[in-house]
C-alpha cells in the first residue's frame, strides 16, 4: 500500500514518439483533493454534451498530473497549459493515454 501512496509524490516520464519526434513527458498521480472539479451533468443532458463534458475533464486532469510533476521537477517541465493548447489533438490524446494509463500502442 505505501507503494501505492508514493504515486503521488513519484514523478514518473516517458518520451512519446510522435511522427518521427520523440515528446517528453512527466507527470503524477494525484489525490482526491488536487482532483479537478467540475458540475456533472444532468441526466437529461444530450449525450454529445456530456462527451465533451468528459473530454474536457480529462484533459484537465491529464494537465493537472503534468502540472504537479513539473512542480516538483521543474527541470524536467515540457508542457504547459500554454503548449498544451497548441498540440495536434491526436498528440494530446496519445500524451493523455499515457498518463491516464490507458495507452494500448496507439499509432497515428
Amino acid at each position: 500500500m505505501e507503494d501505492l501512496i508514493a504515486l503521488t509524490d513519484e514523478v514518473q516520464s516517458e518520451d512519446i514518439n510522435y511522427k518521427g519526434k520523440s515528446v517528453k513527458i512527466q507527470w503524477c498521480e494525484l489525490i482526491e483533493a488536487e482532483e479537478p472539479k467540475m458540475a456533472i451533468p444532468s441526466e437529461d443532458t444530450p449525450e454529445e454534451e456530456k462527451n465533451e463534458y468528459y473530454t474536457q475533464l480529462a484533459g484537465r486532469k491529464v494537465m493537472k498530473m503534468i502540472e504537479k510533476a513539473n512542480e516538483k521537477n521543474p527541470d524536467g517541465a515540457f508542457l504547459s497549459p500554454d503548449v498544451w493548447e497548441k498540440l495536434p489533438t491526436t498528440l494530446k490524446y496519445k500524451i493523455s493515454s499515457k498518463v491516464m494509463g490507458t495507452d494500448a500502442e496507439v499509432n497515428f
